[in-house]
């Protein structure tokens, strides 16, 4: 189409009345100018021909957002109905700030205007890896204000800036510090996201536990019905907006923590807090919905990453530390809570329609473990009929070296006398779970001895060994090993992700 200048974004007639009124702003009195030149960047992008004709969607203004694109039918929008139309909607903004309302244009990383443990509440809506380009974007408004953007600490992965993933997750771990700096301790934070890979997603969650905070709760907005649904899995977590609920630790559990670090009693008041943090009751039309971060698997999840994310090594098993949620704490569905809280849950549930089944994806080995455990709960079953189902519902990772079901059956479960699988009772479990580690470690010493990358290999045997190396504070392994798996795997696994990039914090800090 020829559009080699920033001219040609407009249509001629446009382009004289627009210069015509940026050389009125040019005259005016300093202390309009800026204001001025905030109302006249307002309409650039409707006025110029990115403005498509749609008659029945959003006329009269309809850019396609996001991108630099022109199409094949133009419609050349009024200057002065554009302008007098936004200066009505300025006025009422204006009114807003006049009453107190801050607005601050300084960089997230480095929020210096604001005073440590100041802000009530957050809300964050942060760039989502490369979906857009916003300093490319900004060319327009630059180009008429012949200022352009520092893009230094901009928050994106783009090949021309050189910012690739790390790049990405180290600036948005930057600005997650100064949010967790100016917050009030025992105060939350809400972020927006939404990205089409889960290694995105997972630098996000990986920037808000290094920068201290402790996740809540994660789940899907559906904006067309502004309904909230819990997600289940990371799998579930792209192509989504996702709203995840963040809170910063209070000082009483950090001051405790320095003194307790390393201790099952750090362990048992992190837990605690963390309930009492977590919502009690998740209802959609009568029914109520399962909350996963109640669940055992993630509860043993975030106390891991709080040690880790301190540089505490982890004082309990997976065994011991899912007997002792059995002896401390009332379990419900599958749930544990406090005691008040239980009491609250069993008045809700005795009048709820039905409590949701939990949808799994089976993808690796965690999650077969987790579906073999929903699938037996209900009823024990043989291996003959657990395999067809089982089978329907695999995604397997290209990756993941998945052992045969009747191994994975072997470990973690019991076969009764006619051949049923079944879950078994906390005392035996127990065991299963300790010579199931064993297991995991001597297959880790196996791919510590392969040269090369690991092209396919066993991630929970990989999960154990990065547990034990940090454990005895073997940096140099867990860096070794997290070199030598596929970068997709790495950043797209929150524990390996976790292990690997503290141990890179802690291995250079300890040379």
């Amino acid at each position: 189409m020829g559009i080699t200048h920033v001219h040609h974004f407009y249509s001629k007639r446009n382009l004289w009345i627009l210069s015509s009124i940026f050389n009125k702003i040019d005259l005016a009195e300093n202390k309009y100018r800026s204001l001025l030149k905030f109302l006249f960047t307002s309409q650039l992008i409707n006025i110029s021909k990115l403005n498509r004709y749609r008659p029945n969607v959003s006329f009269p203004y309809n850019p396609l957002s996001g991108t630099l694109y022109i199409s094949s039918l133009v419609c050349e929008a009024n200057v002065f109905i554009a302008y007098k139309n936004k200066i009505n909607r300025f006025k009422l903004a204006l009114e807003q700030f006049v009453k107190g309302n801050i607005i601050s244009t300084q960089s997230c990383t480095n929020l210096n205007r604001l005073s440590s443990n100041t802000i009530d509440y957050i809300f964050t809506d942060p760039p989502f890896g490369g979906n857009l380009m916003y300093s490319e974007l900004n060319f327009l408004w630059e180009a008429w204000l012949k200022v352009f953007t520092n893009n230094k600490q901009e928050a994106l992965i783009n090949k021309i800036q050189r910012k690739g993933l790390p790049e990405y997750q180290e600036i948005m771990e930057k600005c997650f510090k100064e949010f967790y700096r100016i917050l009030k301790p025992g105060r939350w934070m809400t972020v927006e996201f939404h990205n089409s890979q889960n290694s995105v997603w997972m630098s996000i969650q990986e920037g808000l536990q290094r920068a201290g905070f402790v996740v809540a709760d994660v789940r899907i907005l559906d904006k067309k019905q502004g309904s909230f649904n819990q997600v289940q899995g990371a799998n579930q977590a792209v192509k989504q907006d996702l709203i995840i609920s963040a809170y910063k630790p209070n000082g009483g559990l950090e001051e405790r923590f320095k003194l307790t670090a390393g201790t099952n009693e750090g362990v048992w008041d992190f837990v605690r807090q963390h309930l009492k943090h977590l919502p009690v009751v998740s209802e959609k039309k009568g029914v109520l919905e399962i909350i996963t971060d109640r669940q055992p698997y993630l509860l043993f999840d975030r106390m891991v990453a709080f040690h880790v994310q301190r540089g505490v090594t982890v004082p309990i098993s997976a065994s011991d530390f899912y007997a002792g949620l059995r002896q401390r704490f009332p379990e419900r569905d599958g749930m544990y809570f406090l005691e008040d809280q239980v009491m609250e849950y069993d008045r809700k549930r005795m009048i709820a329609k039905d409590i949701e089944q939990e949808v799994l994806f089976v993808c690796d080995e965690k999650s077969t473990i987790r579906w073999l455990r929903k699938e037996l709960n209900e009823k024990p079953d043989t291996f003959q009929n657990i395999q067809p189902r089982f089978l329907r519902e695999l995604h397997q990772n290209k990756f993941e070296k998945l052992p045969e079901l009747h191994k994975i059956l072997e470990e973690n479960f019991l076969q009764d006398s006619h051949g049923r699988w079944y879950v078994p009772d906390p005392a035996k479990e127990a065991d299963l779970i300790k010579v199931r580690e064993r297991a995991l470690l001597k297959e880790f010493e196996d791919y510590k001895a392969i040269k090369g990358k690991l092209k396919v290999f066993r991630t929970e045997a990989v999960r154990a060994g990065f547990k034990k190396c940090w454990s005895d504070r073997d940096y140099a392994t867990i860096i070794a090993i997290g070199d030598r798996l596929p970068s997709q795997i790495l950043h797209e696994d929150d524990v390996l992700l976790m292990y690997y990039d503290n141990a890179l914090t802690r291995g250079s800090t300890s040379k």
